[in-house]
């Protein structure tokens, strides 16, 4: 019973359903037509003017104007006819208020209440000769109605501005979801890059030497492939870290943490394990850096070493972290050949090392590479401490 009620009430709702017009038509026809069954003095004349009055409001929603005009032009023929006649002109006070309500244009609206309210005394006071009482009641009722049209518009409108409002913003979260998720996506590609080249590079690197040296060395090659092993394994917990943020949310809790500085150790053992010498160095008092910060700091250097390993053909490479007052500068030096850049220090490596300018930018700080005059390469690069957020402001 409740859910038919709530149907029939959602359908009241609705403005542009026929039920509402004809429940309207019906109940004003009711009004209309209850004094032909008492009025001792009804015609046929009488009939149609007063149905006149009733008909048109089937079309009052899609043409409001005109059928107000058409409702005024039978509702004085009824006033004037009297035969019988209406204490109140039931249809002209519907057309009234959805002209109010839905009129189309504003001229239309106040130029039909101002010639109503402007011949209404003529006609009440000249013609049907009423009283001051009967004068006020005639004139403030098509105005009352008029009103309250205009209310109902005023709520329509705001209605539809909140639903507009309440669409625009669903469609600019949409929006934003979807550029996070696209976000996170070119990070996760980012992050699988620096791991993947790494790990293979490390890998390449130890295969190769391997053969040379397992007759000679046979203790060196076992190193080399104890080095490929937990380069791989190395390799393949990193990316579960990372594919852990596509899983349920009922994973969180077993996701390992994101590589950090502190990590960096571990990295510089893996790669001195191949035929390039590595060695850290640190210089001040670690700091504490954001969240995205120590993540960039870690690939900074995982890149930097790739690159080494891959492109220079160097004997040895440095990462030296200084924590200086305001930011951690993180340098990365080698020996090999630094003439595969070109003089803006971008391009050993491809996209590697455009990939560590993004990730400096994007925790505010700032990094360089290029060759260094005496032979070489270096890469350079400066994360404050303070949040990307609050250094752009």
């Amino acid at each position: 019973m409740s859910d038919r009620f709530g149907g029939i009430t959602a359908r009241l709702r609705n403005g542009n359903g026929r039920l509402v017009d004809t429940m309207v038509v019906a109940a004003v026809a009711v009004a209309v037509f209850v004094p032909f069954a008492t009025a001792p003095d009804v015609t046929p004349l009488g009939f149609v003017v007063n149905l006149g009055t009733v008909v048109p409001l089937f079309w009052r929603r899609r043409a409001p104007f005109a059928v107000a005009l058409a409702v005024a032009f039978f509702a004085t023929a009824v006033s004037l006819h009297d035969r019988p006649g209406q204490t109140l002109q039931y249809g002209a006070l519907a057309a009234i208020y959805t002209l109010a309500d839905r009129g189309r244009h504003r001229w239309q609206r106040w130029g039909f209440i101002g010639v109503l309210t402007a011949t209404t005394p003529f006609g009440a006071l000249l013609v049907k000769d009423n009283d001051a009482g009967q004068f006020m009641f005639t004139l403030l009722l098509p105005v009352m109605a008029f009103l309250m049209g205009l209310l109902a518009r005023a709520a329509r409108e705001r209605s539809d501005a909140l639903l507009e409002r309440s669409a625009q913003l669903e469609r600019e979260r949409e929006a934003e979801a979807a550029r996070a998720a696209a976000e996170e996506r070119a990070r996760i590609a980012r992050d699988m890059h620096d791991v993947l080249a790494h790990a293979v590079s490390i890998m390449i690197v130890q295969a190769e030497a391997g053969p040379v040296v397992v007759r000679a060395d046979p203790d060196r090659a076992e190193r080399s492939f104890d080095a490929i092993a937990e380069a791989g394994r190395d390799a393949m917990a990193q990316l579960r870290r990372m594919l852990g943020v596509l899983k349920d949310d009922q994973d969180i809790g077993v996701r390992a943490p994101q590589p950090t500085v502190g990590a960096l150790p571990q990295l510089i053992e893996h790669v001195d394990r191949t035929q390039v010498r590595a060695r850290l160095t640190v210089e001040g008092d670690r700091r504490d850096l954001p969240a995205d910060a120590e993540l960039a700091a870690y690939r900074i250097v995982q890149e930097a070493l790739t690159n080494t390993v891959k492109h220079a053909g160097a004997s040895a490479v440095e990462v030296r972290l200084a924590w200086t007052r305001d930011e951690l500068e993180i340098t990365v030096t080698d020996d090999g050949s630094g003439s595969t850049a070109n003089p803006a220090g971008w391009r050993r490596g491809g996209d590697g090392l455009i990939g560590i300018r993004e990730r400096a930018l994007g925790c505010g700080g700032t990094a360089e590479a290029g060759p260094l005059p005496g032979g070489g390469f270096r890469v350079r690069a400066r994360l404050p401490y303070a949040s990307a957020a609050a250094v752009s402001s």
